[in-house]
């Protein structure tokens, strides 16, 4: 035999759960230099040392390290520059400001990474604590951690099985598996199976020998999967993205302006002076706070928090604030069969009578083989099918062979009502059929009858008793079992694809079973098995052609824990944002790897500490609410976004051409940049209860299209402020009036500064919507509340005079009634630049779709 079952990174004596099933006992022994009587202490203590515990591995990082790594990127680089340029200029107040800013981004940050960390160590609990181990030759209890390759292990009803084992001996076990491979019923095991770690035994005893421990076992191999499993988040990318961009434009700007005041500098009398440079540094400063958008990830904290209180009112819980963001992005989803798409509850057929005279005899007989006692899923269902459960209390069972994996059927012996002993059997179709004194042509029929259930996914189970001779059967009829869809999921999958989800079945079930399923819920029938899609090794690199076919299908049969995590990977290879639903260990790679996962009720620690979004009520129709928040939060941020960019491209290019233009001139004061500040982002946190639509498609970040109607918008503001600000300047240095009020430049500051407060927030009302902005949804009470209430106190500022320069209440409603007018403008603006790009995307759709056309014909050339 070749006994090299082990990879390069493969411990001693560990064997691969892949293969092992294949392997015989003898050549698992010989591998393994051990026997049917176990280890000695001493080689166990040995190959303890050599393997190391039966645990998952822990590598702990430094929470100091994980705390400063908050401070280090784009944002908190912009942050970090502005605080230091606070100190340069000596303004202590924006200093405060500006790091308490840094420190709450930073804390929040840590802690959602923090809270990441939980899958692993929830995976871990579910390691078995102890284990009955054949050492020295007699049988002892040890902590799970301590057993080795080659230990001898017994295995009973409602063990947790401690590591991956083959069997080496016993009758029986009926094992649990379905938190590790997604099989929905019990899985019968005999001499020379393979046990997986951490599945749980319902019936039977047997010894077995361990062969892979810790992260090699099965059960380590997932948990594996979760630790390597992630992505960055689309939210951290776009915020990322923003910074970005107004990091490259205020640097341009900054470099302009400091080049042209330099030179002015040089050229006027007594050259460049430090004050001329505190001066200029100051401007920067100002620019600098202006145009960072300081408290961006905060505000978008904010509103992804109160979305997130928002779904838990509709057992929806928010385990990852970004996951709010991605829900909303969401494609695909892919979704797990058993306990989530369907009941998990085996539930009775029509039954197909042979020689039983109605359904509720051949049931009734079906009943009369099982114990009532007995807590194995398909004999509660056989059970639970009786319609008169009285009825066995006629009944005496003097008698009783349970199932087992050789005769696959239990037998009962039954004293009747009228005193007659009766023999009942019932187990595998093709055994029950095979003994009973049917005809050929009836146990034909029969056969032909289980094939059409098998394909139609269900289980048949079927009936018999024996005649008067005690040795005779005759075949009562066949028992149709299967789990059936959950009373809403047909109708979640059809809301769904109304917002524009496809969705897919991912199950540890066959294919007839899911295609049946997926059938009857309207999520198509290209059902395939993953192991004809790729394979374990096809991982790490996942060619194109295997992630189209991935993508193609409608969903996925007999699958594996990695396949899972492949899958997601695959769809996200195809640039899809991937949602994944799931309750079992087995899921929770994928869960973790998904854009978006999904535990739902019921799920396993493991599954919802990887999870995104943890349901707590039964049944996937809450899904739909939560997207339908997501969505409406997603539009939320993207309103403050295109908002905030706008603004803060008007602040600066103003500032910055003022400066040019106007020399000597001061545009705003520095408490004018801080109160602007404030006024700005202080309501605007009010952002997350405003009522927004609820787009029919999935949502996505294309910068491009923030960032055109950002500047556009922008650029409309910047045109709009300076306007205002030229006529000032002109009736200032010309000594004209303005509506009877002689300008003075302290009026002038004023009047800027509240064009700024005012423009800025109808900007919002302009950008909160693609639609015009007084059409429906309209803003909610809150955002207006707080809105007008900033407005009011800036109106207030300014007609008072509380620290800037008093500006006479004429002037005041001059820039409001200006401000109104101009955001009619800016609205018409804002609907012909998304009309131009949404041409311009429908025009690229249709080219590449003559492309692909002519790409298809035989000898043709795509056309221009």
């Amino acid at each position: 035999m070749n006994t090299q079952t082990t990879t390069k990174t493969q411990a001693p004596y560990m064997m691969d759960s892949e293969t092992i099933a294949k392997v015989p006992i003898a050549d698992v022994y010989q591998h393994l230099n051990a026997t049917d009587q176990g280890l000695t202490s001493q080689e166990a203590d040995k190959r303890l040392q050599q393997c190391g515990q039966n645990a998952l591995p822990e590598v702990k990082d430094s929470m100091i390290m994980k705390l400063l790594k908050m401070f280090w990127g784009p944002i908190p680089w912009m942050i970090e520059a502005a605080a230091i340029l606070s100190i340069i200029a000596g303004d202590l107040r924006d200093f405060i400001v500006i790091m308490v800013m840094l420190i709450l981004n930073a804390v929040i940050g840590f802690w959602e990474e923090f809270k990441a960390g939980n899958a692993l160590a929830s995976l871990k609990k579910g390691l078995a604590f102890n284990a009955n181990v054949l050492r020295d030759g007699k049988w002892i209890t040890v902590p799970a951690a301590t057993l080795v390759p080659g230990d001898v292990i017994d295995v009973k009803l409602g063990d947790v099985i401690p590591a991956d084992v083959k069997l080496i001996s016993g009758q029986y076990l009926s094992v649990d598996q379905a938190a590790l491979t997604g099989e929905s019923l019990p899985v019968s095991k005999k001499i020379g199976d393979v046990g997986y770690s951490s599945s749980i035994v319902k019936e039977g005893e047997m010894n077995a020998i361990v062969t892979a421990t810790g992260s090699y076992s099965f059960f380590g191999k997932t948990a594996q999967l979760v630790s390597a499993a992630g992505n960055v988040s689309h939210f951290q990318r776009t915020v990322m993205l923003v910074g970005n961009f107004l990091i490259i434009v205020a640097a341009v700007l900054c470099i302009i302006l400091s080049f042209v005041v330099l030179c002015r500098d040089y050229a006027e009398p007594g050259g460049i002076t430090v004050h001329k440079v505190l001066e200029l540094v100051k401007f920067i400063l100002i620019l600098a706070v202006a145009s960072i958008p300081v408290a961006m990830p905060a505000v978008l904290s904010i509103a992804m928090a109160l979305g997130a209180l928002n779904m838990s009112r509709y057992k929806a819980i928010v385990a990852k604030l970004q996951s709010i963001e991605e829900i909303a992005s969401v494609d695909i989803l892919c979704s797990d069969k058993t306990g989530t798409l369907t009941k998990n509850q085996l539930t009775l057929g029509d039954a197909q009578l042979f020689g039983a005279a109605n359904a509720d005899a051949c049931i009734l007989a079906g009943a009369l083989a099982t114990k009532q006692n007995s807590d194995d899923p398909i004999d509660q269902t056989v059970l639970r099918g009786l319609k008169d459960q009285s009825a066995l209390s006629q009944y005496k069972m003097t008698n009783f062979v349970p199932f087992d994996p050789v005769s696959k059927r239990t037998e009962s012996t039954i004293v009747g009502p009228d005193g007659k002993t009766t023999q009942y059997a019932k187990g595998a179709p093709q055994v029950i059929i095979g003994m009973s004194d049917a005809d050929d042509a009836t146990k034909t029929k029969a056969t032909n009858c289980v094939a059409d259930f098998a394909a139609k996914g269900y289980r048949m189970l079927g009936v018999a008793q024996s005649l008067d001779d005690g040795k005779t059967w005759q075949l009562l009829g066949l028992l149709p079992m299967f789990d059936p869809p959950r009373d809403d999921s047909a109708e979640m999958i059809a809301q769904a694809k109304a917002y524009g989800l496809s969705v897919k079945m991912v199950t540890g079930d066959d294919i007839a079973i899911a295609s049946e399923i997926a059938g009857k819920l309207g999520m198509g029938t290209h059902i395939v098995k993953a192991s004809d899609v790729f394979t374990s090794s096809d991982m790490d690199h996942i060619s194109d052609a295997v992630a189209q076919n991935v993508e193609k299908a409608d969903g996925f049969g007999r699958v594996f824990p990695e396949d899972k995590y492949g899958i997601v990977k695959a769809l996200q290879q195809r640039g899809h944002i991937v949602a994944m639903t799931g309750d079992g260990v087995n899921d929770a790679p994928a869960l973790k790897q998904a854009d978006a996962g999904i535990a739902v009720s019921g799920a396993v620690a493991a599954a919802r500490a990887a999870a995104a979004l943890i349901l707590i009520e039964p049944g996937l129709s809450v899904i739909i609410k939560a997207i339908q928040v997501a969505r409406q939060i997603f539009m939320r941020m993207y309103s403050y976004v295109v908002y905030r960019v706008a603004m803060s491209m008007d602040i600066m290019f103003f500032v910055v051409l003022c400066m040019i233009i106007f020399p000597g001139v001061e545009p705003l004061s520095a408490i004018m940049i801080i109160a602007l500040a404030l006024l700005d982002d202080i309501p605007i946190m009010t952002i997350a209860y405003d009522n927004t639509p609820i787009s029919a498609k999935p949502l996505r970040w294309r910068m491009g299209r923030v960032l055109s109607i950002s500047s556009v918008l922008g650029l409309f503001s910047l045109c709009q402020t300076f306007v205002l600000f030229c006529v000032g300047y002109y009736l200032l240095q010309n000594g004209h009036t303005f509506f009877g009020v002689e300008m003075t430049e302290g009026i002038l500051q004023t009047m800027v500064f509240l064009q700024l407060v005012v423009g800025g927030h109808l900007l919002l009302f302009v950008t909160r919507s693609h639609k015009a902005f007084f059409r429906p949804p309209y803003p909610s009470w809150i955002l207006l509340g707080a809105i007008f209430g900033t407005q009011i106190f800036a109106a207030l500022m300014a007609g008072f005079g509380w620290l800037v320069p008093t500006l006479p209440w004429i002037l005041i409603a001059v820039v409001w009634i200006y401000n109104i007018i101009a955001m009619f403008i800016a609205d018409l603006i804002k609907h012909i630049t998304y009309s131009l790009m949404n041409f311009e995307v429908h025009h690229q759709k249709e080219f590449l779709k003559r492309v692909n056309t002519n790409l298809r014909q035989p000898g043709s050339k795509p056309s221009l």
